[in-house]
């Protein structure tokens, strides 16, 4: 049997344990990725640490989330960052200069190596072949100082890919039309793997736009193979010389199967408010549309926003629409300019902004009440855009650019009646200006780290107690996002590392009276359905709940990355051993749990819990290595426990 491309690149980083699904592995890591939401709180655990430099081929540091400098904190932050990465030796992408996905994807990413940031859409550098995965910040920072990433060995599912897309039809209604068949869960514990004659008709960019929202099917990651058009993409970067071929054995086998054929996708949308709520765009056609946004960690390349510029070249926005360009790099922007699409943008109404992430995660760009507003993003969880009850619909560039000259959801097809499909492709040689990179020096000993008063220590938190008596502070249902346990936007974002601070905000959306109850009541829980913590990445929706005093999240499935998390800041993440039980279990009750460092400590799956006076059977899946860090109280608690030689 011959091995799949996921198989190769796991295989030559494996550095424990088996490569058999359900078991627990480490990857050695080669480069990481931070971004300034997250980063800045990974770069206090990195420091924590007490190392001079990083321990990885290539750290990069993206200031693209914290743009909008309304006081001090975010350009506080950004001066540490700034400071910090010469100091340890890690490359910094200035504010203005993109979303950390496409630049990463544009100056860093190297086929067949394995990649961990802090951001859930790090999978976005499959386009080149690499096994990105996303994570909490500890474990980049960890990964930063040499350390292995843990994960369970997920499955391979492999994604047939036959035909061609037809005019009109991008890789955007691809992944799509894989949330619609599989859903927002559909991907859990795999690793999507798209193979087939159809991965030859994909440029790079579609493939990262397909790779990047696989996180929104819950997905470890997702791999596409290293072939002529990698190369094509990084011989345009002026980066050939990193290119090597990883393609799948002609007798390799997958876990799991699904085949697309590309001919057969029709332009597709997600409406409100999910993800996976994936309909044809012709089935909703003729809904006022009052706001369209292009651009951000998705569907901000080239060849997107160079699409939208020819459809609207020579026409206007339709009146009472705000059409929004967000470049996903300075290097895609001075591209568009070189090749005049700037001016078709100006002369058709749009409102050009600097790259970055802004509207995806509530920085600016808010739709108003009750507005419909389509947007290229890879998300569309109820209030993220920054407006409560808000009407956000997930579409391709061809879709938006549609609304935006007719005024109405309308399929791009039906554009054929105003001009030629415009087919644009990626530059042969692209413009590259790395002006908006700062690369570290040789050795930063001599740089003094900038410190402003946003920035406060880490908490610290206690080992796990053999007994614990809680009140469950929340019960919430089923598909919880990070965006609704801890939000972003604005307002919230510039506390990212300011724990006493961010955490007034947890559950902010659901329930505004959380943080005071939680901490008026000392050791609580959380109550939650399936795929409890799904979507970002932000170790906050952990961290912040920790601090509040939450020890234990009961639910009936948690997402990949936030478990992970829980884990990292000593929460127990139990599920119910019978998922019946979930609706015996009420927000005031009191859970009671005896003996859990016995439990615990001697590998127990089965925790006992007493429900007011009640039992019921819960169950705490976790390797030898997790259970060290619960004990300890989370895993920095572990790590310096290992450094002191046993002493805490």
């Amino acid at each position: 049997m011959g091995d799949n491309v996921a198989l190769k690149i796991l295989k030559e980083h494996l550095v424990e344990g088996e490569l058999v699904p359900g078991q627990e592995i480490a990857l050695r890591i080669d480069q990481t990725l931070l971004q300034d939401a997250t980063g800045t709180m990974a770069m206090l655990e990195f420091m924590a640490m007490g190392l001079p430099r990083v321990k990885v081929a290539l750290a990069a540091q993206y200031v693209d989330h914290n743009l909008l400098q309304t006081d001090n904190k975010n350009a506080d932050d950004h001066a540490f960052l700034t400071s910090a990465a010469q100091k340890f030796g890690v490359y910094l992408s200035k504010p203005g200069n993109g979303v950390s996905h496409q630049v990463s994807l544009e100056r860093f990413g190297v086929p067949g190596t394995t990649l961990l940031g802090a951001d859930s859409h790090t999978p976005t550098a499959a386009g080149l072949g690499q096994l990105a995965i996303g994570a909490g910040g500890l474990d980049v920072a960890l990964a930063m100082a040499g350390h292995p990433f843990h994960l369970t060995c997920p499955r391979i599912w492999g994604i047939k890919l036959t035909g061609k897309l037809q005019p009109w039809v991008s890789g955007k209604d691809v992944i799509l039309e894989m949330l619609r068949r599989h859903s927002v869960k559909g991907g859990v514990g795999k690793i999507i793997e798209y193979y087939g004659p159809g991965v030859a008709t994909l440029s790079a960019t579609d493939r990262a736009t397909i790779g990047n929202m696989g996180a929104e099917l819950g997905a470890t990651t997702t791999v596409f193979p290293s072939d002529e058009n990698t190369l094509a993409f990084l011989k345009a970067q002026g980066r050939g010389e990193v290119w090597r071929e990883l393609l799948a054995d002609p007798d390799a086998t997958y876990d799991d199967h699904d085949e697309i054929d590309l001919s057969q996708v029709v332009p597709l949308i997600a409406c409100p408010s999910s993800p996976d709520n994936v309909v044809p765009v012709s089935e909703i056609e003729g809904l006022k549309v009052d706001q369209v946004i292009v651009g951000s960690s998705v569907n901000s390349s080239f060849r997107d926003l160079m699409t939208v510029c020819r459809i609207l070249d020579g026409r206007k926005v339709a009146p009472g629409v705000a059409f929004h360009i967000n470049p996903g790099s300075r290097q895609v922007l001075e591209n568009v300019v070189a090749q005049g699409g700037f001016m078709m943008l100006l002369l058709a109404g749009g409102q050009v902004h600097q790259p970055g992430c802004l509207g995806c995660i509530g920085m600016g760009q808010a739709p108003g009440t009750n507005q419909v507003s389509l947007r290229t993003f890879p998300r569309n969880f109820p209030g993220r855009s920054g407006t409560k009850e808000d009407r956000v619909y997930l579409c391709s560039p061809e879709t938006a650019a549609a609304a935006g000259v007719l005024g109405v959801v309308t399929d791009p097809r039906k554009l054929s009646d105003l001009l030629p499909w415009p087919a644009v492709q990626n530059p042969e040689q692209y413009l590259v200006d790395d002006a908006g990179i700062i690369f570290p020096p040789e050795d930063g000993g001599a740089v003094e780290i900038v410190t402003g008063p946003n920035i406060v220590p880490f908490p610290e938190f206690p080992a796990l107690p053999d007994q614990l008596d809680l009140e469950v502070i929340i019960k919430v249902g089923d598909n919880i996002s990070t965006d609704t346990i801890m939000p972003a936007g604005n307002k919230v974002l510039p506390f990212r590392s300011n724990i006493p601070a961010i955490s007034k905000f947890v559950f902010e959306q659901a329930d505004p009276e959380f943080a005071a109850r939680a901490s008026e009541k000392g050791d609580g829980a959380v109550v939650g359905g399936e795929n409890y913590g799904q979507g970002s990445s932000r170790e906050h929706a952990a961290l912040a709940p920790r601090y509040l005093g939450i020890r234990v999240k009961l639910a009936k499935s948690f997402a990949r990355i936030h478990r992970s998390n829980l884990i990292n800041f000593g929460i127990l993440p139990l599920t119910f051993k019978d998922k019946g039980d979930y609706d015996q279990v009420k927000q005031g009750d009191r859970l009671q749990i005896a003996n859990l460092r016995e439990l615990v400590q001697g590998g127990a799956t089965e925790i006992p819990v007493r429900v007011n006076g009640s039992e019921i059977v819960t169950l705490l899946h976790a390797s030898e290595r997790e259970r060290a860090e619960l004990l300890a109280g989370g895993l920095l608690n572990k790590v310096k426990e290992e450094t002191n030689g046993g002493q805490s």
